[in-house]
């Protein structure tokens, strides 16, 4: 060194200088500090993080910044980590009083959880990492993460990171941002999310709704898998928006066609369809002849004899063959009829007797014939 022993610089425990290394070695790193002696900085005071080598650190005629930690017989000890982690202390106060969200990168995978590099060693436990459970952490490793602090203890050397929340707190931002623009009436796209006894919640992009089961189909629903599967993708209509409790009711079955849509196109006069007793009335019965639609009997259509009332002939879940008379799709009405229906399978039993009735058969005079003959 050209310095003479005078311009040598004091150092001292505790001071800041800047070296250069000289030499990378595997398990230290030597420094020109411009000290009598080069300076020593082992591998362990290189980085906050576990490293295999010092080179994965620091390279020949780096310029680095490093504290005195030791002095003994002209050897002196440096730490780079010293350094990194003052920097770092003063930074992450700072983000974690102000609420940051920034990026990290995930350098190892420990029993519990993953080590990011923050300047200091910082851990986000398993449970912090995602919403959900993780149960191989191996994609992690080296990859960027988007953390902020959950906690921060200096004098414990402590900082947990937290990803989960990060996601938490953009997933609630969404959820607000869909349930401001929520409007009654609004016709909208939504996954299904879970299904259970009483519906269906539905993943509008932020913010689950439910359909009720009752508005899964015009026709009567058992069960709300029989309509729709988990991850289904399904058209909704806002029924109504209870923004304080962060409820939403939905609709699927107003996104569908109606029961009685193009029922004319279905159906025509003279029609003969297959049916289901629904009601019973006074004045005759209801009888669904498709989901959803039910059309009437009147008590003068059901029997070909008169009755005193429907419950004579007709039982409710009975199924029965109807004639359709008349179909209105503006009005939603169908009038059948069971009458003319049993009408005309007589008038066919009787042409079909006739028929037989007229056709040459066994006659008396075929027996008697010869016998006759005998007597000309």
């Amino acid at each position: 060194m050209s310095e003479s022993s005078n311009d040598m610089p004091q150092l001292n425990i505790g001071d800041i200088v800047t070296g250069t290394v000289v030499k990378v070695e595997e398990k230290q790193v030597l420094v020109d500090v411009g000290y009598k002696t080069e300076g020593i900085v082992p591998i362990s005071e290189l980085s906050s993080l576990h490293i295999e080598q010092a080179s994965d650190i620091a390279q020949a005629d780096d310029e680095i910044e490093l504290y005195v930690k030791r002095m003994e017989d002209d050897e002196v000890i440096l730490s780079k980590k010293a350094v990194d982690a003052e920097k770092a202390w003063e930074s992450l106060e700072e983000q974690y009083n102000n609420g940051d969200v920034f990026e990290t990168e995930v350098k190892e995978i420990v029993k519990g959880g993953l080590v990011a590099d923050v300047g200091v060693r910082g851990f986000i436990p398993a449970s912090l990492v995602e919403t959900y459970y993780v149960d191989d952490f191996s994609d992690y490793i080296n990859q960027p993460l988007r953390v902020k602090i959950v906690d921060l203890d200096r004098e414990q050397n402590r900082v947990i990171l937290s990803h989960k929340d990060v996601v938490q707190d953009e997933l609630n931002e969404k959820k607000q941002e869909v349930l401001q623009s929520l409007e009654e009436g609004q016709v909208l796209e939504g996954v299904v999310e879970r299904i259970t006894n009483f519906g269906v919640f539905v993943n509008l992009g932020g913010i689950d709704g439910l359909v009720h089961i009752s508005q899964l189909a015009h026709e009567h629903v058992e069960k709300a898998s029989d309509v729709v599967s988990e991850g289904d993708t399904v058209n909704v209509e806002v029924l109504s928006v209870d923004r304080d409790n962060e409820r939403i009711s939905l609709s699927r079955k107003r996104t569908l066609p109606g029961p009685w849509a193009n029922i004319e196109d279905r159906v025509s006069q003279g029609d003969i369809l297959e049916g289901t007793v629904k009601r019973l009335v006074n004045f005759g019965a209801f009888v669904e002849v498709f989901p959803g639609v039910e059309g009437l009997v009147h008590i003068s259509q059901i029997a070909n004899r008169h009755i005193g009332t429907p419950q004579e002939v007709l039982e409710v879940g009975e199924e029965i063959n109807v004639k359709v008379l008349d179909v209105s799709q503006r009005d939603e009405r169908i009038s059948l009829s069971i009458k003319e229906l049993e009408q005309e399978q007589e008038a066919s039993d009787v042409k079909e007797y006739q028929k037989d009735d007229d056709e040459p058969g066994f006659q008396l005079g075929d027996f008697i014939g010869d016998k006759l003959d005998k007597y000309k």
